[in-house]
């Protein structure tokens, strides 16, 4: 299993390869977001987010966000180091924390969530190649970083696991 900065260099190595990849289809666009995305994904949205991690660490102050997904899954889970279940799941969290806030804050003038969905649909209509870019550099990212761990097939729940 690798350690957080073998983790953070590999991310950083071959953020741009995995970015010029994408120049063909997409142009300098696509890299800019399949590479940017590959760097968030590896460094803010790691699957080591389940854990007290240099990825935790970055999110600053923001980190007490990730307190309930940490307390919430197993290290190495089903729902935290699986291909695609994985990122899905933070992405899911994510846009769960931020619907709430949007609630919390269209009392206070904020757009609220209806409109946050609606900002989200339109840029999924009018941006679709880039979006699946952006979603693509994230399970990139996050497949390297299952591949670096040795297995990138999560151990089961304690609840599946046999005795």
């Amino acid at each position: 299993m690798a350690k957080g900065r073998s983790h953070d260099r590999a991310t950083w190595l071959l953020a741009l390869p995995f970015a010029l990849l994408w120049a063909p289809g997409l142009g300098l666009a696509g890299m800019g977001t399949a590479g940017l995305s590959f760097l968030v994904g590896g460094l803010l949205l790691s699957p080591d987010l389940d854990t007290r991690s240099n990825a935790t660490r970055r999110w600053g102050p923001l980190r007490l966000l990730w307190w309930p997904y940490r307390k919430g899954l197993s290290h190495r889970s089903v729902l935290s180091h699986s291909p695609l279940l994985g990122t899905a799941g933070r992405l899911a969290y994510l846009a769960l924390l931020a619907l709430g806030l949007a609630a919390l804050l269209s009392f206070f003038g904020g757009p609220p969530p209806q409109e946050l969905l609606g900002w989200a649909g339109r840029l999924w209509r009018e941006q679709r190649p880039l979006v699946l870019s952006a979603l693509v550099g994230l399970e990139a990212s996050s497949w390297l970083h299952l591949i670096q761990d040795g297995d990138p097939m999560p151990r089961l729940p304690r609840l599946l696991r046999r005795r």
